[in-house]
C-alpha cells in the first residue's frame, strides 16, 4: 500500500525518487516530486523526445455492477452510458448546486459475471472525496439504492505515465511483438489490458491512451508491488529515446500550454461546467435525472456571467494565480494559472474575466503587483502538437 505518515502521504514510488535526487513538494497531501534537476529540461523533454512520470497520488475507484451505466449517469453529469467498452470518457462530478466536486477520467472495462464495470479516475487532492460521494450516491439513488458495487482502490495502485513523441516507441520494448500492434492502434481516450515484460517476467496492466501534456502519451496502472520494477524498466528502455523522469513542475507548465484545468485553480465548487468552457461535457440529452441537473439547467439558460479565457502576454513579464484583470484599469477578472511558456517563448495564462470580455481579441491587462502589464484574449489551446 501507499504509506501515510504526520508530513503527508507518499506513493510506492517515493524510494525511486529519492535515488535520482528529487526534490518533493506538498500535493494534494502527498509528497510529490516537483522537480530532479531543472524543470525547464523536463518540459522541453517531453514536447522532444519522452517524459517519465509518476501519477499514483490520483485515484482509482471501481464501479461493477448490473446498473454500472444507470449509476454513473446518475452520479456524474457526463453520459457514460454511451461510452464502448475499451474507452474512456471525460467527465465531471458536481453537486446539487451545479458546483464542480472534480473532474475525471472514466474508463469502461469488459463486463464480468457481477456486470457492468468502470474504472473512475478522480485527481489526487479530491480522491477520497470522490469515492465517498460515489459510495453515498450508490446508496441513496432517486429510486434507492442502485445494484453497484463501489470499491476505492487507490490505496494498492500505482499509475505511472510516459509522455511525448517517443512514448510509443519506449512502451513497445516492453510489450511482446504480438501486442505491438494493439498498442499501436490504441486510439486517444482508450485503454486496454497489455502484457508488459519487466522485472521477474509477464505482467498483464492495464494501459490507457491518455495525458495531461497535450503530447501523445500512455498512462500505466500497475499494483504497487511492482510499480518501481516498471519504472526502472522504463527508465532503462528510455535511455536511447531521450526519456527523463519528470515532476509537477514540467508537468504544471505543460498542462498549461495545452490549455487543460487543474483541480483548485481552474475549476472548483465555486465554478460551473459553463464557466469554465466544460458546458460541453454536460449531457442534458440523458433522459435520466443526475446530480446537479436543475441547478446546470438553470445556469445554462442564463448564461455565465464570467468565462475561462487564454490570456497571451505581449510583453515579456507573466501573470500568475490570484492576480487581477483590468480593463482600463477595473479588476474584471482574476488569473487561476500563470507562467512564461517554455515552447511558445512568450507569457500564457488562464483567467476568470467578465463574460462581455472573453471574445478572443479582447486586449486586457494583469496588475503584476501594480504595474499593468498588456495580454490579448486567445483562443485554447496555446500550444497543439503536430498530428
Amino acid at each position: 500500500m501507499s504509506t501515510e505518515t504526520t508530513t503527508g502521504r507518499y506513493t510506492a514510488l517515493y524510494p525511486e525518487h529519492q535515488k535520482l535526487g528529487a526534490s518533493f513538494t506538498d500535493f494534494g497531501g502527498w509528497q510529490m516530486p516537483l522537480k530532479y534537476g531543472s524543470e525547464l529540461a523536463e518540459h522541453k523533454a517531453v514536447r522532444a523526445t519522452a517524459g517519465l512520470f509518476d501519477l499514483s497520488h490520483m485515484g482509482e475507484v471501481w464501479v461493477e455492477g448490473p446498473e454500472a451505466a444507470k449509476f454513473l449517469n446518475y452520479a456524474l453529469v457526463g453520459n457514460l452510458g454511451a461510452v464502448a467498452v475499451g474507452r474512456a470518457k471525460y467527465s465531471l462530478i458536481c453537486n446539487a448546486d451545479g458546483g464542480i466536486i472534480d473532474d475525471l477520467i472514466s474508463y469502461r472495462r469488459p463486463a464480468t459475471e457481477k456486470g457492468d464495470r468502470y474504472l473512475v479516475v478522480p485527481n489526487a487532492g479530491n480522491a477520497r472525496v470522490v469515492a465517498a460521494a460515489l459510495a453515498e450516491r450508490a446508496a441513496s439513488g432517486p429510486d434507492g439504492a442502485f445494484d453497484v458495487t463501489v470499491t476505492d482502490a487507490s490505496a494498492y495502485v500505482s499509475l505511472i505515465a510516459v509522455q511525448g513523441p517517443n512514448s510509443l516507441d519506449i512502451l513497445l520494448t516492453l510489450v511482446p511483438a504480438g501486442q505491438h500492434s494493439t498498442v499501436r492502434g490504441m486510439k486517444y481516450y482508450a485503454a486496454d489490458e497489455v502484457e508488459f515484460t519487466f522485472g521477474s517476467g509477464a505482467h498483464k496492466l492495464l494501459l490507457a491512451r491518455t495525458g495531461y501534456t497535450g503530447e501523445d502519451g500512455f498512462e500505466i496502472y500497475v499494483p504497487n508491488e511492482s510499480a518501481a520494477a516498471l519504472w526502472q524498466a522504463l527508465l532503462e528502455a528510455g535511455q536511447e529515446e531521450g526519456l527523463v523522469p519528470a515532476g509537477l513542475a514540467s508537468r504544471d507548465s505543460l498542462r498549461l500550454e495545452a490549455g487543460m484545468p487543474l483541480y483548485g485553480n481552474e475549476l472548483s465548487l465555486e465554478v460551473t461546467p459553463f464557466e469554465a468552457g466544460l458546458g460541453p461535457v454536460v449531457s442534458f440529452k440523458k433522459e435520466s435525472d443526475f446530480v446537479g441537473r436543475a441547478a446546470l439547467e438553470a445556469r445554462k439558460a442564463e448564461g455565465p456571467k464570467r468565462r475561462l479565457v487564454g490570456l497571451k502576454g505581449l510583453g515579456r513579464r507573466a501573470g500568475r494565480s490570484h492576480y487581477p484583470v483590468l480593463k482600463d484599469g477595473a479588476v474584471v477578472g482574476e488569473v487561476t494559472s500563470g507562467q512564461p511558456s517554455p515552447t511558445l517563448g512568450y507569457p500564457v495564462a488562464l483567467a476568470y474575466v467578465d463574460a462581455e470580455l472573453a471574445e478572443v481579441g479582447t486586449k486586457l491587462d494583469v496588475d503584476l503587483r501594480g504595474k499593468a502589464e498588456p495580454f490579448e484574449v486567445v483562443e485554447l489551446p496555446f500550444y497543439k502538437r503536430e498530428k
